[in-house]
């Protein structure tokens, strides 16, 4: 399943030149990770304050192929490539039409309120599998 999330480019989004800049690419696809989970049935505010566990990025290899410019409407896509007890690896797409211009594979994993490695939430490995 591929969860999608709409992004328009504002100016706030851009450089001089009028086009993304680059750390932009890493709120675009936090936005489609956050609405992919809550898709999946996690309230991340409900699990934080009732279980303690959060997410957290533990690696992001991303590629730059080509740049989103100001007023452009983008797509973010999202989805599951491996899970492990206590590990999701997504891979995630920012495209323009069929234009694919940023692709990054993200590894998260779940923590305790100190750090600690957690098992993910019951509920998003039920929905996930």
């Amino acid at each position: 399943m591929i969860h999608t999330l709409p992004v328009h480019v504002y100016y706030e989004d851009t450089d001089l030149a009028g086009i993304v800049y680059y750390a932009n690419y890493l709120k675009f696809i936090e936005r489609g990770r956050t609405e992919w989970v809550r898709d999946l049935g996690v309230d991340q505010v409900k699990l934080k304050e009732e279980e303690g566990i959060v997410f957290a990025v533990r690696r992001v290899e991303a590629d730059y192929l080509s740049p989103a410019r100001f007023d452009d409407d983008l797509v973010v896509e999202t989805s599951l490539e491996a899970m492990t007890g206590a590990r999701i690896v997504v891979s995630q797409k920012v495209k323009r039409g069929e234009e694919e211009l940023f692709v990054a594979q993200v590894t998260l994993v779940a923590l305790t309120a100190t750090g600690h490695p957690a098992r993910l939430p019951a509920v998003l490995r039920r929905n996930l599998h």
